[in-house]
Parts: C-alpha cells; structure tokens; sequence
C-alpha cells in the first residue's frame, strides 16, 4: 500500500512539473498570439477598440459563424504591397545577425576568461555580468545617450586626448544601434558560453599539448567544438530578442534606422492600425520560430544518429 501511495505521489509530483510551464505557456502566450491572430484578421475602424469584427459569442454558434465570415486578409496581403514592410523584416534581419555575431565576438574572450579564472573569483565574476539587470534596462539605453551624442563623455574624451578634431556623430545613427545592442546583451550570450567552456575538460588540453599542439590550434580543435551549445544558446538569446527590437532603435537609432520593432510600434500608437500591426507580429514570430523548429528538429536528429 505505502509503495502505490508512493507511485501516486511520484506520479502526480510529474504531473505538475509537466503541467505547470505549460499551463503558463497557454495563458501568458498561446491565448494572446491567438488574440493577436483573430485581430489581424479584422478590418480597422475609427473607434475603441480600433477594429472589427469582434466574435459575439452570445447569439450562440450562429453568431460565431457570421463574425468569422467576415475575417479578411487584406492586412497580410498588404504587407507584400508596400515597401516598408519588407524592407523592415531584412532591415532587422540583417542587424540582428550582425549584432549577433559582434556580440559573440566581444563576449566569447570574457566567458573564456571567466571559465578560466581561480575557482574563488568565477561567482564575482559572474555576479559582475549580472549586475547591470539590477538597473532598468530604458535607463541604461538612456545613458548610452549621454555617452554618444555630440557633446557627449566619448567625444569629449577623445578630443581631450587630440585623436579626433571634431565630435563625431555617433547618436542617430545605425553604429550607436549596434554599441546599444551589444552592451546591452553581452550577458545574454556570456552565461551560456561561461556555462559550457567552465564544464570543459581541461585534461583534453593537457593531452594535446603533451601531443605538440599548440595552443591556438588546441583551441579551435578542442575548446570551441566544445562550447558550440554555448554558441548556439547564446546566440538564439541574442538574435531572437534582437530582431524585434525597439527600445535601441528609437532612442539611440536616427530615422535612417529601420527596424520591425518600430515599425510595428508606429502602426499600433500612431496610426492606430491594429489589424495591420497584428499581421506584422505574427509574420515576425513565424519568421522567428520556423527556423528554431527545423533547427531544433535537426539537432534532435543528429543527437539520436550519435545516440
């Protein structure tokens, strides 16, 4: 009696760990993408809220029927029309690839370096990555302001040290895009590649320099073959974020800067065109999550093929 009351309790305790991220997942993201799918569906108007239909399920299944008669497609089919769509889903593409691997470039020495430090250093260093999510990140982009704009802390130290003549212009532009994203999401690819290279064995290093190899070459052999989880973690926690960006963009960005993220910020709070907003997040998120699916699908298949 005592192991079947065990064997519940076992059993119900699995339940609720399966249960419980995927209740979370169902009310905090599939009910709202669904509300997001339905809306962009819908046809604006002047009003509040700012589109139509709205399902009525009153009336009873009659009802239903009739508003779903009248979801449209116009917003997706005019999303291939106009320009600035498409030009803003390559436009954010392409910076957050780039920005993705300059933030894989500044970060992999510093996890390196902290997976390589004295044991009783590696949780202040750690801590130290961690410290600047104590500060509101619209803060921390709002400083970067100061830093880079004309006047600003960087020009004044590099005219002080005569390497330039004049302030350069930084802020406004597409290079204080690319220094606010790197900043800011540096710890983001850091913990996963401090993560894997702190695992590594270095009783493998010790064998390949016995064996001749040189450290460069053990290093491209040895050490980054086996932090390429890290990478790839690292990087879908940079990318992904990235790509719909808007924060960076608006206040570090000029009006040359496009990106989805704004893109779609104009079209929700400036012209109020929810249906069409909504169809530009959902073509963003299938752009974003088809790729993680068959990457993910291919992983899994390499795994059991190594298995």
């Amino acid at each position: 009696m005592a192991s079947e009351s065990d064997g519940r309790s076992r059993g119900l305790a699995r339940w609720l760990v399966l249960a419980i991220p995927y209740a979370w997942l169902l009310i905090l993201f599939l009910v709202p993408f669904l509300i997001v799918i339905k809306i962009s569906f819908s046809t604006p108007v002047i009003g509040q809220p700012p589109y139509t239909p709205t399902f009525d399920v009153s009336g009873g299944i009659g009802s239903l029927m009739a508003s779903l008669r009248q979801l449209v497609v116009d917003n997706y089919i005019f999303l291939t029309k106009d320009a600035l769509y498409w030009k803003s889903y390559l436009s954010s593409l392409w910076i957050a690839i780039a920005s993705t691997f300059l933030v894989l470039l500044f970060s992999y020495p510093i996890a390196y370096g902290m997976a390589r430090a004295p044991r009783a250093w590696q949780p202040t260093l750690v801590m130290l990555i961690i410290l600047p999510f104590w500060t509101s990140f619209l803060i921390r982009v709002y400083a970067w302001i100061g830093i880079l704009k004309k006047d600003g802390l960087l020009n004044e130290l590099l005219l002080s040290l005569h390497l330039i003549d004049q302030p350069l212009i930084i802020l406004n532009t597409n290079w204080a895009v690319y220094i606010g994203i790197i900043y800011s999401y540096m710890p983001f690819m850091i913990l996963p590649l401090y993560a894997a290279l702190e695992r590594l064995d270095n009783t493998l290093l010790e064998a390949a320099s016995d064996l001749g190899s040189p450290p460069l070459r053990s290093f491209w052999q040895i050490t980054f073959p086996l932090s390429i989880p890290g990478v790839i973690a690292g990087s879908f926690l940079v990318f992904i974020p990235v790509t719909g960006e808007f924060v960076i963009p608006d206040l570090l960005g000029g009006h040359t800067t496009l990106m989805i993220g704004k893109t779609l910020w104009d079209e929700f709070f400036a012209n109020r065109d929810w249906p069409l907003a909504s169809a530009v997040a959902v073509v963003l998120l299938v752009l974003l999550v088809v790729p993680i699916v068959i990457f993910q699908n291919q992983e899994q298949k390499r795994a059991e093929r190594e298995g």
